[in-house]
């Protein structure tokens, strides 16, 4: 699997706080290596949409689709609580 930012996670991801930043740099990894890795718990977002959830940290997401052979990163925003 290939990884693609959209435009939106591309400014997402430059906002990020260091700590933060690395630790999606460690989630992404995973993702590539196993979807269902633990310390993701990704899940289907949304079934309409075919969007996907994935824990950064306690307090961050990001979202994706699959696309084919891609995982589509659309945003990297701080965990509504």
């Amino acid at each position: 699997m290939k990884l693609r930012f959209t435009e939106k996670a591309d400014k997402d991801y430059a906002r990020l706080p260091v700590a933060v930043r690395k630790a999606f740099g460690k989630q992404l990894h995973f993702l590539l290596a196993n979807l269902r890795h633990p310390s993701l718990h990704a899940k289907k977002y949304s079934e309409a949409l075919d969007v996907w959830q994935g824990r950064v940290t306690q307090g961050w997401r990001f979202y994706f689709k699959i696309e084919g052979d891609e995982y589509v990163i659309l945003s990297i925003i701080a965990h509504p609580k």
